[in-house]
């Protein structure tokens, strides 16, 4: 009954003008960290997938029932996370019920993040996802996977998923920044055309996140 009432509220939100939120966490990392990221990406959505998201940051707690109430909340920082077990039990049966969380790695968070994971779904392995799934093919296609926007260690932009049932339900970026991509411009003085990038393919998540 109660995952019936998740569902419906996922649903509910779904079906209304929509809100991005950042997911706040406890552990010591900045979850607050780009903070003109959300309302640029929310813009560039309205602007160039018919989407009418809220611009104005929506902040929730990851042990909040507010969290039932977004389709897509996003998740960045540098440094340590450790969810609660309520945080955790709160987490799963949103992802279990229809909600997306992107984790975004701003540099520094793949060690903690990795561990909060496999307390999130024990039973999974987080999988590379492949260049050929929806999530790079629309509405803007990027055939060669996700795209790199910042150097970090220099390697390969990575996407990392958590799939239930077929669904992609949690996808981790590593070695790539879209969250700085997605900035003002000024913040990191990245080319427009990296800028866009960036953009585009946190428009494709939004996309999958809403439909899916």
């Amino acid at each position: 009954m109660k995952r019936l009432l998740y569902i419906l509220m996922l649903s509910s939100a779904i079906t209304q003008a929509q809100e991005i939120a950042v997911l706040k966490y406890p552990g010591g990392g900045d979850w607050y960290g780009n903070p003109t990221s959300v309302p640029n990406l929310a813009k560039f959505c309205n602007q160039n997938i018919n989407t009418k998201i809220n611009p104005k940051t929506a902040i929730v707690e990851a042990g909040s029932t507010d969290l039932f109430t977004y389709p897509f909340v996003h998740m960045t920082g540098h440094g340590n996370v450790v969810f609660s077990d309520n945080d955790i039990i709160n987490l799963r049966n949103y992802l279990t019920s229809g909600g997306f969380l992107h984790i975004d790695d701003n540099y520094g968070m793949d060690k903690y993040i990795r561990r909060e994971i496999k307390r999130l779904f024990p039973d999974k392995e987080l999988v590379l996802v492949p260049s050929n799934h929806e999530i790079f093919k629309g509405p803007f296609a990027f055939a060669q996977g996700l795209p790199k926007i910042h150097e970090h260690d220099n390697k390969a932009p990575q996407g990392w998923g958590i799939f239930l049932e077929g669904r992609l339900v949690l996808f981790y970026t590593l070695e790539t920044d879209l969250g700085d991509g997605w900035e003002d411009a000024e913040v990191h003085n990245d080319p427009a055309d990296v800028r866009t990038k960036a953009l585009k393919m946190g428009a494709n998540l939004v996309n999958y996140a809403f439909k899916n």
